[in-house]
Order: structure tokens, then C-alpha cells, then sequence
């Protein structure tokens, strides 16, 4: 017998034994912080490197795709609130092969970001007490985070709205200081004007190219909110005012402060790369302690990724398991947290840690380029549950339809042929092409498995 999602029949919620705990302030700073990622502080220096002042088209271009992507997934998240997100939309678009790959892929991302981020945290912490193990500090992050992610999801959402509300103000000010510097109105400083900006494309097309890549990657884990939304108090309403508001914040964040950042400080400064771009920037407007306050900024948003990612995970898994998608285990639920998942999701991220200092140039190598286009792999899944969903959800209920796609079916093939555009070029680029052949080999071996079970079940 065939499987009920491929027939049309939506599979029953698999969120009835999760709370809802999550208020609508919650929600609304988890989108809005989830703008402002790690990859954002971090990541960013090194495709300025690469693209010089070219930098903020390829953000621009990248953005693009992202909000495109995100209405997508805001359109189905809408019409079907579920803690599996884009793992559900596409079970019930595609079939259950494709949420199982979509869902086990993403989670294997996440819960090894956990470990990367924890790493970075303790980088930085541990530059401040020099001689303090570094591993003593992850196991201490991945300790708070999980109690936290154990007790409750109000927890969870309470960390997360002071942890936004604190990146906000802060690349809210950083913005609101270098626009003053850079009309030359910020006492002690004197603009730039264009100075910076007339190598436009110093490395030609390809360093853009390199910018581009660098930038798409940087926009991980603005699918959180879709995820949290279904243990929110109004899921509906939730994802539609994330949704609808994150043009201006994609705008705003990210291709505002790297317009910014590039105007201030020469593309080609080394302080770019090894102190970041946004001390960089602030210690070249000279004000006094800003660089290092900036390092905390950056603290609280890898701690940040690290909160979201251990709670992303559990519910990833929780829902796949609730959909006959993975050990039972992982599917126990008491006072509304599914704490099995959390401490499963929690532990697979310490051992990514240890990894890095046990086998850190083969098996931890091979774990981080599995997950190197894991985030296109699940756009693809996103644009095209999308493609089927809408048709669907137009024919037997239109009434769910609170957020809608732009220029439907257009736009969906536009981000579609964008996404072919960023494979063909991670295929071209010899650091990106080696994460491109491992994340293909992991997608390839979970769809195999997907199918298996698909087919398994149907003749049951």
C-alpha cells in the first residue's frame, strides 16, 4: 500500500506532545537574530579577502536566493506548522525518501555546527584566561546549552530573545557609527570617501565568484524560526511576520554592514581576516575598547548558534522519528521537551569537538566537507516541496494560504536555476568541489537508505 504522503492525504502533525511555550517576542527575535549568525562575525572576512568591495554585490545576490528560499518555506510553514519543517514539507511533497535525506542531512549539519561553534566560543574565551584548556570550555557551553534545551522550550526561547536582542543593538550601533564615519560626522575620525571602493573587483570574477560562495553559506540558520514556530503559541502568525520582514533585515544586517565595513578598511588589510572585519572596522575608527567589545559580540553569537543548533536538531530529529523516520528513542517526550533527542543531538556535536583534537586532518576533515552544501541540498528539497505543495494547497485549501509565494511559479524556477548556478560553481572552485563530491556521496547514501525503507513500508 502506498504511503499516504505521496498520495495527497497529509500525515497527521507530529508536534500534538511537544508545548507551546514559545511567546510571539520569542519568535520575533529568534528571526530577527537569526539574521545575525556566526557566519555573519565570522565568516565574512574571508570572502572580503577574496572579492575586496565586490563583496556587498556578491551578499546582494546571495540574499536574494535567501529570501527567496525563506518565502518559500514560510508559504508551506504557514499552511503546515511542524517542528520537521522543510523535512515534513518535503515528505509530504515528494515522498518519505525525500524528508528522511532532507531531514538526517540537516541534522548531521547542525549538530556538527555545534561543535564548530563551541570551538570558536572556547577560541575566544580562552585568548582572554590564556591557559585554560580549550575542550574544558566547549563541555561547559554544550553543558549549559543542553540543561537549557532540557528543561524547557521557554528556556530555549528566553536564551535566544536576550542573546538577539544583544546582537541587534550591536550591529544596529556598529552600523549607526560607521554611516557617521563615513559622512565624516563621528568626531576624531576622518571619512574614507571612495578610496577603498576603487579596486571594485580586484581578484576579477573570480574572487567574486570565491565571495559569492562565502556569502551563501554565511546565511545558515534562518530555518530555525520555521522549526520554533510550531511550538510557538500562534505558529501561523509567527511565520508569516518572520517571513514578510526579512527583506529589511537581510538588507539592513547583511549587506548594510558589509558596505560599511568595506568603505572603512582597505579590502587587503590582514586585520580583516585575523581579527575580523568588524573589529577591523572599529579599530580603524580608534575607539577606544570598541574592538574587543565587538570579540564579546561575537561570543554571544556563537553561543547563540549553538543554543538554536542543539534545539533545531532535537526537533529535526524528534519529528523524523514521530514519522517513522528514525529510532523511537529519539521520539520520547517528557514536559513537552524531547529530551532523548536533545542529549543525542548534544553529544554527537562534543564528539565533533573531540574529533577536531583526536583525527582533526582525516576524519574530521572528511566530516566538515559532508557538510559543506548539506544548506543547498536542502533549498533544492525547499523550492521544490514548494513547486508541488502550492498547487496542492490551491486545489483542496486555499484558506491556508496566509503567506503566499512571489510571482508563482516564476520566481520558484528563478531560485531553482540559482542554486544550479552555485553547484556548477563550487564545481569549478578546487576547495569547494572536494565539499561538493562529499556532501553529494552523504545525500546519495541517505536517499538509497530513504527509498529502501520507502519501499519497504509500501509493500508491507
Amino acid at each position: 500500500m502506498p504511503s499516504s504522503t505521496t498520495t495527497g492525504t497529509p500525515p497527521s502533525t507530529d508536534d500534538t506532545s511537544l508545548s507551546h511555550g514559545l511567546k510571539q517576542r520569542h519568535l520575533s527575535m529568534i528571526a530577527l537574530g537569526g539574521v545575525i549568525g556566526a557566519g555573519l562575525f565570522v565568516g565574512s572576512g574571508a570572502g572580503i579577502a577574496a572579492a575586496g568591495p565586490s563583496i556587498v554585490v556578491a551578499y546582494a545576490l546571495s540574499g536574494v536566493l535567501v529570501m527567496l528560499v525563506m518565502r518559500m518555506l514560510g508559504e508551506m510553514s504557514a499552511a503546515y506548522p511542524s517542528s520537521g519543517s522543510f523535512s515534513a514539507h518535503a515528505e509530504r511533497a515528494i515522498g518519505p525518501w525525500a524528508g528522511f535525506t532532507a531531514g538526517w542531512s540537516f541534522w548531521v549539519l547542525l549538530c556538527t555546527a555545534v561543535g564548530l561553534e563551541g570551538i570558536g566560543a572556547a577560541t575566544i574565551v580562552s585568548g582572554w584566561l590564556p591557559g585554560t584548556p580549550e575542550w574544558a570550555w566547549v563541555a561547559l557551553f554544550m553543558v549549559v546549552f543542553c540543561g537549557t534545551n532540557l528543561a524547557a522550550v521557554k528556556n530555549f526561547g528566553e536564551f535566544e530573545f536576550w542573546f538577539a536582542a544583544l546582537k541587534v543593538g550591536a550591529i544596529t550601533l556598529f552600523l549607526v557609527l560607521g554611516v557617521l564615519a563615513i559622512l565624516g560626522i563621528l568626531p576624531g575620525t576622518d571619512s574614507p570617501g571612495a578610496s577603498h571602493l576603487t579596486d571594485f573587483l580586484p581578484n576579477g570574477g573570480e574572487g567574486l565568484v570565491i565571495g559569492l560562495l562565502a556569502s551563501v553559506f554565511a546565511y545558515g540558520g534562518l530555518e530555525t524560526v520555521t522549526i520554533a514556530a510550531a511550538e510557538s503559541e500562534n505558529p501561523v502568525k509567527g511565520v508569516a511576520s518572520a517571513v514578510r520582514t526579512a527583506m529589511w533585515r537581510i538588507a539592513l544586517f547583511y549587506i548594510g554592514s558589509m558596505a560599511v565595513i568595506v568603505t572603512l578598511v582597505p579590502w587587503d588589510s590582514k586585520e580583516v581576516v585575523e581579527k575580523g572585519p568588524y573589529v577591523a572596522a572599529l579599530d580603524e575608527l580608534g575607539i577606544p575598547g570598541a574592538g574587543q567589545l565587538m570579540n564579546v559580540v561575537v561570543l554571544v553569537a556563537l553561543l547563540s548558534a549553538m543554543n538554536a543548533n542543539i534545539y533545531g536538531a532535537s526537533r529535526i530529529a524528534y519529528s523524523l522519528v514521530g514519522r517513522g523516520q528514525g529510532p523511537k528513542g529519539l521520539g520520547r517526550v517528557s514536559g513537552g521537551v524531547p529530551r532523548i533527542a536533545v542529549l543525542a543531538s548534544s553529544v554527537f556535536g562534543f564528539l565533533c569537538v573531540l574529533l577536531s583534537y583526536w583525527r582533526p586532518d582525516d576524519v574530521f576533515a572528511w566530516l566538515l566537507n559532508m557538510i559543506g552544501a548539506v544548506i543547498l541540498v536542502v533549498w533544492i528539497f525547499i523550492a521544490v516541496s514548494q513547486l508541488r505543495l502550492r498547487r496542492r494547497l490551491e486545489r483542496e485549501a486555499p484558506e491556508k494560504l496566509a503567506v503566499r509565494m512571489w510571482a508563482f511559479p516564476w520566481l520558484t524556477w528563478v531560485a531553482l536555476a540559482g542554486m544550479a548556478t552555485v553547484f556548477v560553481l563550487m564545481a569549478r572552485e578546487p576547495d569547494t568541489r572536494v565539499q561538493l563530491y562529499s556532501t553529494g556521496g552523504m545525500i546519495l547514501v541517505l536517499a538509497a537508505v530513504g527509498y529502501g525503507r520507502q519501499k519497504a513500508r509500501a509493500e508491507q
